[in-house]
């Protein structure tokens, strides 16, 4: 009762995938359980979030990106991390503050998301990337 998702991102933000993640629950017709969702990633990370108003999401991407910023910015000049480009090193920070997994209780066949909650893949990297994401159930 697995499966991976393929999130294709072109840059940094927030990726919606809880229609998806709610189409592989009634797949599975488990009525009771919970839904595992993990990142194979570490520089993205998963969240529940507010999928309503799109300023939620565009100040948490200002917060951390203040929080956090590019390795070139003079206040990250102790990185040494800077293989793959001034947003690798931060977009690790970014995804050990975070997390790159998810639990979500199911109830009724349904995710027990609350009227406003969306699952989401937070993209940390500059550059378009290929996230897979493993959606496990238990039931």
């Amino acid at each position: 009762m697995q499966t991976t998702l393929v999130v294709r991102t072109d840059g940094p933000g927030l990726y919606e995938f809880t229609t998806q993640a709610q189409a592989f629950v009634r797949e599975m017709k488990v009525t009771v359980g919970l839904l595992v969702a993990f990142a194979r990633h570490t520089s993205c990370s998963l969240l529940v979030q507010e999928n309503a108003d799109l300023d939620v999401r565009r100040d948490l991407e200002a917060f951390f990106q203040r929080l956090v910023p590019p390795a070139d910015s003079p206040s990250m000049d102790y990185l040494v991390h800077r293989l793959e480009g001034a947003d690798d090193m931060p977009a690790h920070i970014k995804t050990a503050l975070t997390a790159v997994s998810l639990t979500i209780p199911i109830t009724t066949g349904r995710l027990v998301l609350g009227t406003w909650q969306g699952l989401y893949l937070w993209e940390h990297r500059s550059e378009p990337h290929r996230r897979e994401i493993v959606l496990h159930v238990t039931g």
